[in-house]
């Protein structure tokens, strides 16, 4: 499939049939969401991997009951950042100019400068920031599983104070943002399967300035 052949294969799965993505699609799919793009470069996000299937368990009641979360071959829980910390950007300062070999001083400016800015938000500021950050890299990981033929389903609908306790986020000082069930369509019980995609019209979406 080309990529719009893709786009317009996937579809949010309502039912998986619990067989598994071999590891080289996952790896794949993941490299995907790794090299989205952010602000700054920071990616202030981490990326739970889940395959096991009693952690799949007792995620779904704190997910509604989704089914897709125990019929999923893995679940990608997408978890930001609670503050955007002068640590956590000198951190990221010390490996860009590791990878570049270039001198800290040659970056100075820039990471001073995002240090104050951060500094003057608060932290729901830091927190929206963070999510807008890993919806991007999202939407990769959704463009990507399509292109391999792995079907997904994006989930914002859990219990977020839930599922940080359970996965012990408050430690790690992160907060949950959004789920990524990731298998295979279960095509004799899927209800969405055969529904027509529909999105607004091109000219509904788009505005053209010349």
């Amino acid at each position: 499939m080309n990529l719009a052949e893709a786009l317009q294969w996937r579809y949010a799965v309502k039912r998986m049939n619990g067989n598994t993505i071999p590891p080289g699609k996952l790896h794949r799919i993941l490299d995907a969401i790794r090299m989205a793009p952010s602000s700054s470069g920071l990616q202030p996000f981490e990326v739970f991997v889940i395959s096991n299937r009693e952690l799949k368990n007792k995620i779904q009641p704190i997910a509604f009951n989704q089914p897709q979360i125990g019929q999923a071959s893995h679940v990608l829980v997408f978890a930001i950042w609670d503050a955007y910390t002068e640590q956590r950007i000198n951190d990221y300062f010390l490996l860009n100019n590791q990878e570049r070999n270039i001198d800290d001083t040659l970056t100075d400016v820039t990471r001073k400068r995002i240090i104050k800015n951060f500094s003057q938000q608060t932290e729901q500021e830091h927190v929206q920031h963070a999510s807008r950050q890993s919806a991007i890299a999202l939407g990769f990981g959704l463009v990507a599983a399509a292109v391999e033929k792995v079907d997904s389903t994006p989930m914002e609908g859990f219990h977020a104070a839930q599922l940080d306790e359970l996965l012990g986020f408050q430690e790690k000082h992160l907060k949950s943002d959004c789920i990524l069930a990731l298998g295979y369509r279960d095509e004799e019980n899927d209800w969405a399967l055969n529904l027509k995609k529909v999105r607004r019209p091109r000219q509904a979406l788009f505005t053209f300035i010349e």
